[in-house]
Order: C-alpha cells, then sequence, then structure tokens
C-alpha cells in the first residue's frame, strides 16, 4: 500500500492543483490517479484534506453540449419545482423543508 505525500496548506509544490485550480484554469484530471494531498489544520478536528493532481497531466475541460445544457436546465427546473404545489419557486428548494416556503410555513 502506497501513501500520498502530504503537504501543509500553501506549501504544495509547483506543477500540482486542486479539482477547483484545475477548473479555474479551464483543465480536469482526465482519470490521473492523485498525486498527493494538502492538509489544512484544523482546531479539535481532524485536518481538512484536499487532493492534489499533476497539471502537466490535466486535459482540457469537455465543451458543453446542447443535450447536455438541456439536461442541466431539467435538473435545476426539478429543484425548484416544489412537490406540494408543483409550482416554480423561483428558487432551490431546501432539502430541510422538501417544498416551498409557503408550503412549509402552512404544515
Amino acid at each position: 500500500m502506497s501513501t500520498l505525500p502530504a503537504y501543509r496548506w500553501h506549501f504544495a509544490p509547483d506543477g500540482l492543483a486542486t479539482r477547483r485550480q484545475l477548473r479555474a484554469m479551464g483543465l480536469r484530471p482526465g482519470g490521473q490517479d492523485v498525486a498527493a494531498e494538502l492538509q489544512r489544520p484544523r482546531r479539535r478536528r481532524d485536518p481538512l484534506v484536499a487532493y492534489l493532481y499533476r497539471i502537466d497531466l490535466a486535459r482540457p475541460v469537455r465543451p458543453m453540449t446542447p443535450g447536455r445544457v438541456r439536461a442541466l436546465a431539467a435538473a435545476m427546473r426539478a429543484r425548484r419545482t416544489c412537490p406540494a404545489c408543483r409550482r416554480d419557486a423561483g428558487y432551490c428548494i431546501p432539502r430541510s423543508l422538501g417544498t416551498c416556503v409557503p408550503c412549509s410555513d402552512s404544515l
């Protein structure tokens, strides 16, 4: 079993990036294995861990196709539709409530 190299927050070497950093560069991990981990200390709890990927092995982000745009729009529409009154709430319905705010208040 091999262990990953671990770096403290802000001390990762050049050439490694998190998923979010890759995305900001227009890249994605592209199937590569995690190269290292970044540990951010936390008080009284285990440290936060972010995985690092090699930038030189990253691939460009795939372009949005019309089918993916439609699928994303349908998913967001489903998150905004209240299951009780079947109306578009105009915002993503909180999972803690399960319904829009007016329907939740009437219960």
